[in-house]
């Protein structure tokens, strides 16, 4: 535990008021607030989770040395890179005051700055990534947790299907229950718990950071390699000569192999088998059916049903057609009978390799969740007294902005509107208040002397080592091997154009 830095107030002896965020909880001597990151502890309002820091692992030679060799258990590790986190680091919301922790480290001959906070944010959600072909609903369909509208369905990108959730109107400008609902989803993905959904229209998902999706119960095993007319263009060497026809069945573009460039680069004879839907360019057709949850993430279980004609003229017996979806999942093989009628074939053993090497290029299916917030308002006051100069620092790569740590994107224009990858931060990083808000850490790095250039509390920076004696019951993890050492200098946009002149 370490002692908070909201202002409390004693009343009635037993009582502590706490003022990390709009609730203003009463709470009596051995409870915790509404939001159990603040308890009474004999009187003494304090922050009830550890302080988090992380420790930065040896790089030899380019390989990755840890520390430790033995079990570790936690503690902080003598001559180690540390970093102060915002995890467990308390708030001075609505930031009237200096952030909880102003800390100064040296880094390779350079004095740094680092302001540790924990956010308050009602300006938040998360975006994400479902790495399946198959149909979870239609754009703009609501979806929901536990029966409440959270979010919705968003424009599907190349062989993911993408979700918005939360967001200042489902956390506070719907009912009480609906922001509760959108507030615990939220929390539980961030924190990367496994979470249940459902789509207007559409499937039932359990989602979780940093595993494969469910999709109606299905667990998703891989993302397709890439459009139909893309499987042509990535597999027609390899099926040539022991096809005279392919058909790769897509939700969104179907090609046809003897149509398609590829095809035309490889001299193939033409087939006569037209597929239904628009013909967009040459061996390529939008719409060959709806989206579902059959070859493709179309609707399709049956391929053949989606062969609108085989022109006599063109066609003939004994003609070898493979059909395949772009996960090579479904695929299904014909031989054209002396009337041009497909007649189903066991796959040749020539054909199995290219099959296999279609499930090989398609990576595993993943969910992936990026937090997403707006880090204005009166957070940045507890950086600067000018905070429109921290919005500036942060857009020029003077300020280096991480969450627990981990490296962050923010995105160009006004404020500091900032994602995160969940699965980069440390464990429990999220927490709430019943506002309801998310809370996440946050943390702004940059070197002293613009720290007190841009007017920030100076009077409050206290060095790293002095905070981490006082602070006992801190807990240390290691820093991830992907992620950048937070205290590592960035290029500012006037370096790279000099680097680019020279």
């Amino acid at each position: 535990m370490n002692d908070a830095t909201p202002t409390l107030d004693q009343e009635e002896g037993e009582i502590v008021r706490c003022d990390a965020c709009p609730v203003i909880c009463r709470i009596r001597k051995g409870r915790s607030g509404a939001c159990d990151r603040y308890g009474n502890v004999e009187g003494v309002l304090m922050r009830l989770d550890p302080l988090m820091v992380t420790q930065q692992i040896e790089r030899k030679q380019g390989a990755v040395v840890p520390f430790l060799t033995d079990a570790w258990d936690g503690s902080l590790i003598a001559g180690a890179p540390t970093f102060l986190t915002g995890i467990g680091s308390g708030t001075t919301y609505p930031d009237y005051k200096p952030a909880p922790f102003i800390v100064s480290t040296p880094h390779q001959g350079v004095d740094t700055v680092t302001v540790v906070t924990e956010g308050i944010f009602s300006y938040c959600g998360v975006k994400v990534k479902i790495d399946t072909d198959r149909y979870v609903g239609p754009e703009q369909a609501l979806v929901r947790h536990e029966g409440e509208a959270v979010g919705h369905v968003t424009t599907a990108e190349y062989g993911s299907q993408m979700l918005s959730l939360g967001g200042v109107h489902h956390l506070t400008g719907g009912s009480k229950k609906e922001g509760n609902a959108t507030c615990a989803a939220l929390l539980a993905l961030c924190n990367k718990q496994a979470v249940e959904l459902t789509v207007d229209g559409g499937s039932a998902l359990i989602l979780q950071a940093g595993m494969a999706p469910i999709v109606d119960t299905r667990q998703e095993q891989r993302m397709r390699v890439g459009c139909g007319s893309a499987t042509i263009g990535i597999f027609a060497k390899q099926w040539h000569e022991h096809a005279d026809e392919v058909i790769v069945v897509d939700d969104h573009i179907t090609g046809v192999f003897t149509e398609h460039q590829a095809g035309k680069y490889l001299d193939v004879r033409p087939a006569g088998i037209r597929v239904r839907g628009r013909r967009s360019t040459p061996g390529r057709y939008f719409q060959v059916a709806s989206p579902g949850s059959g070859w493709g993430g179309t609707d399709v279980t049956d391929p053949l049903s989606i062969i609108d004609r085989i022109d006599a003229k063109t066609a003939w017996p004994g003609l070898r057609l493979l059909m395949v979806s772009t996960t090579g999942e479904d695929h299904a093989y014909f031989v054209l009978d002396e009337n041009l009628v497909p007649v189903p074939q066991p796959l040749p053993t020539s054909l199995n390799p290219v099959v296999e090497r279609i499930e090989e290029n398609c990576e595993p299916a993943m969910t992936s969740v990026l937090f997403m917030a707006g880090a204005g308002g009166s957070l940045r006051a507890g950086v600067t007294e000018n905070p429109v100069r921290l919005t500036r620092s942060v857009r020029d790569l003077v300020t280096r902005v991480t969450c627990g740590g981990a490296p962050v994107y923010v995105w160009p224009g006004g404020g500091i509107t900032l994602m995160v990858d969940v699965t980069r931060m440390p464990e429990n990083s999220f927490g709430y208040v019943p506002t309801p808000a998310l809370v996440a850490p946050i943390e702004f790095t940059l070197p002293r002397a613009d720290y007190e250039a841009m007017g920030g509390h100076g009077g409050s920076i206290r060095p790293l080592d002095d905070v981490l004696a006082e602070m006992s019951g801190a807990v240390s993890t290691p820093q991830p091997v992907d992620n950048p050492w937070p205290l590592a200098p960035q290029d500012r946009p006037q370096d790279r154009l000099g680097e680019k002149a020279r």
